[in-house]
């Protein structure tokens, strides 16, 4: 690619403050696609024997973005299913979301949580791989495939992240440029999208991949950060010291994946980012002064957004990326709920109760 595309336009720990957020209607993240999910029922002497979801969704790996967008789709009628690794996480999505939900291990996993799948008609990728390993799931491949190949399914979406294209000193980056993954992590990142476009198209299902820009929303933010009251980590300041970092808000994957469903398109690629790559120091002074404005008073000074001047003057070599959602607008006429960091933790501090009552 040659030049520069243009912009195209909870939580504890010592001393911490849980906080409480009133999330919006999800409902309002699948504004204008029909995703109501019709019925299927069998009539048997003028009565209703049973009826089920026509559409069904399953999520493997029910983390933020995985239980967001199952809520949403709950909420749409769907039927929803997913996995995660914890006892303790499947006793919340199931007690208090009303999710059924399977233990997944990834070195050996149930034949339950594999032949479940041939009973949706959707399937998320939400988990990461494993460095060393690779995609859990794709582990499994021939299995996989096999207990697919008879069922259901017909879209299947993997959630990558912007990490495969490694370190672009600034530039502007499409789904075209090429990808150059700087690290042992993105490089795995890189061979499950591989792998997933390769099952799918074996299966003859419609495979999308999404590459993910830094999620945040409510829980998960830069204002959940301050409230917290505790010191940026070397990680979070290492962060910091980059000049671009796209994100992306977490009711706008929602939207997007909707747009998606609408509109599949097998073996498409799209970054799934808002238009501003702001730094994280303007992202972090800006939530600053949310919280300031609204509790004033109630943050301390150890988790000022100020920056290290050895981490500021190493932010030229940390200039890292920005990364077009041009195609991802064009093509899945995707109108973000939350165009830049700005609207999105406007919206997260607007629906959260008072931290420090």
């Amino acid at each position: 690619m040659s030049g520069q595309l243009p912009p195209t336009n909870p939580i504890f720990g010592r001393n911490s403050i849980y906080v409480v957020h009133r999330r919006p209607p999800t409902t309002s993240y699948f504004p204008s696609c029909r995703l109501r999910a019709g019925t299927t029922s069998r009539q048997e002497n003028g009565k209703s024997e049973s009826w089920e979801p026509a559409n069904r969704m399953f999520v493997l790996g029910m983390g933020f973005v995985g239980s967001f967008l199952a809520q949403c789709l709950k909420n749409q009628e769907w039927g929803v299913s997913g996995s995660c690794t914890s006892l303790v996480k499947k006793k919340k999505l199931e007690e208090e979301m009303g999710f059924d939900v399977y233990l997944f291990n990834a070195n050996e996993p149930e034949p339950e949580v594999l032949s479940i799948l041939n009973h949706h008609t959707h399937l998320i990728v939400s988990i990461p791989p494993l460095v060393g390993t690779g995609d859990p799931m794709l582990q499994h491949e021939e299995h996989l495939k096999s207990m697919l190949m008879e069922g259901n399914l017909k879209w299947l979406c993997y959630l990558s992240s912007t990490s495969v294209y490694g370190n672009c000193g600034g530039m502007w980056v499409d789904e075209d440029y090429p990808v150059c993954p700087a690290n042992e992590k993105a490089k795995a990142r890189l061979a499950a999208e591989e792998g997933w476009l390769k099952l799918g198209h074996d299966l003859g299902i419609s495979t999308q991949i999404f590459r993910l820009g830094g999620i945040y929303g409510p829980g998960r933010s830069a204002v959940d950060t301050l409230i917290k009251q505790e010191p940026l980590s070397e990680l979070q300041k290492m962060r910091a010291s980059r000049q671009y970092t796209s994100r992306v808000h977490v009711a706008d994957i929602c939207q997007a994946l909707r747009a998606s469903i609408c509109n599949p398109s097998s073996g498409r690629i799209y970054n799934l980012v808002d238009d501003d790559p702001a730094p994280r120091t303007e992202v972090l002074s800006y939530a600053w002064d949310l919280v300031n404005r609204k509790w004033f008073g109630h943050t301390k000074q150890s988790v000022s957004p100020c920056m290290p001047e050895s981490f500021r003057t190493e932010s030229i070599s940390r200039a890292e990326k920005r990364v077009s959602n041009a195609r991802m607008k064009k093509e899945l006429r995707v109108k973000l709920l939350h165009p830049s960091y700005k609207s999105g933790l406007k919206s997260i501090i607007d629906h959260m109760d008072n931290p420090f009552l």
